[in-house]
């Protein structure tokens, strides 16, 4: 089983682990919700070494990005990322990933640690010349610092003023005397970095350790907390973020999951485009939906959907959030289901009633990286 950089910093935390695909992963610190509020109200600091990073270079690779994706990758400047996917040529989901233009012919792709072989072996397959491909996966840590005092903390250790990295903007500098590539996007809803430190040997992963030490230190007198994939998922899922494997599949494709913003049919062709126009054109069979429980009861992945006694989709992640009290849910049912409809989800072969809603799921005025504008 693969292994984080600084394991034994969070063993020494306390940390429960879980396997999850092949990661030996910190679960939770202490209590979930604990940790969840800590990223909502505060600040909260994950180990997300598990992901994977492709460094793609060269005279062709803003070619090769604008053919394998579904973004357009013209449009970022250097310093840029966005969000986007690798589609099949059906149109299915290979993965959703974040793409960094790091230089004008250099761009960082990160993609989800279950799909780190797939995408590397479809990378290979349709590269072109004049394009160079490296995973970087094994050397490089990740730190996500997430809440609302993220910026104050993470400014006690730069002279770099972190106003100056906006919403999908990245940048090099120096945090405690480490030199780390730092973006501002958010997995959680909230605002907050995504932290990489390069060519960390994880035999050698001092500078590793100490910057995991240096954040929590900086934050200690703000509440920040150390959180594990438990809060991961709950906050990403209050925001109404996709799960690969979950959300999305090579069955499901980025316009039933209802991303569209990260494609962009009129930038020319790529791989799935043809079918992803033929699906707009057609409509949709399927749509991803929010869900929000009126009665007790948690949903979970894989329980059935009802509406008037008949079955119209399952559940593909469920939870009991923290902020509403109640158990919410995401979901693929047939577009036919809108905004405030009530249908029934089953739980232990009773069914529970709940609301089609939009997402996030909290209020955006009091939560979330919007509540300041």
């Amino acid at each position: 089983m693969k292994k984080l950089h600084i394991e034994n910093k969070h063993r020494s935390l306390g940390a429960q682990f879980i396997e999850f695909f092949g990661w030996n992963m910190p679960l939770s610190y202490t209590r979930l919700s604990e940790e969840h509020m800590a990223v909502r109200e505060k600040a909260g600091l994950f180990d997300v070494g598990h992901m994977g990073e492709f460094v793609v270079k060269d005279s062709s690779s803003l070619n090769f990005l604008q053919r394998v994706t579904t973004n357009d990758v013209s449009k970022l400047v250097v310093g840029g990322c966005q969000y986007s996917t690798v589609t099949n040529e059906l149109g299915g989901t290979k993965d959703d990933i974040m793409v960094y233009r790091t230089e004008k012919d250099e761009f960082m792709v990160v993609c989800n640690a279950s799909n780190v072989e797939k995408i590397g072996k479809w990378f290979d397959q349709q590269k072109i010349p004049g394009v160079e491909i490296e995973d970087i996966t094994m050397t490089t840590t990740l730190f996500a610092l997430q809440g609302p005092m993220a910026q104050s903390i993470l400014q006690k250790l730069t002279d770099f003023d972190l106003t100056q990295i906006k919403r999908f903007k990245n940048v090099f500098l120096e945090v405690a005397g480490i030199k780390i590539l730092v973006s501002r996007t958010g997995y959680t809803g909230e605002d907050g970095f995504e932290i990489y430190l390069m060519d960390e040997p994880a035999s050698e992963p001092k500078r590793a350790e100490k910057l995991w030490d240096v954040i929590l230190k900086a934050g200690d007198d703000s509440g920040v907390k150390p959180c594990g994939l438990g809060a991961r998922d709950t906050t990403r899922l209050e925001a109404g973020m996709c799960l690969y494997g979950n959300e999305l599949t090579e069955d499901i494709t980025p316009l039933e999951a209802k991303i569209n913003f990260a494609v962009k049919l009129e930038k020319g062709d790529f791989i799935g485009r043809d079918a992803l126009t033929a699906q707009k054109n057609s409509g949709l069979k399927k749509v991803r939906i929010g869900l929000r429980m009126l009665e007790s009861g948690v949903p979970r992945q894989g329980h059935k959907i009802f509406r008037d006694g008949v079955k119209i989709g399952a559940v593909t992640s469920g939870t009991f959030s923290p902020i509403l009290k109640v158990g919410i849910a995401m979901a693929y049912v047939s577009p036919d289901v809108k905004l405030d409809d009530k249908i029934s989800v089953e739980i232990r072969e009773k069914k529970y009633e709940s609301l089609v809603v939009g997402w996030p799921f909290y209020d955006s005025n009091v939560y979330g990286s919007l509540r300041n504008g």
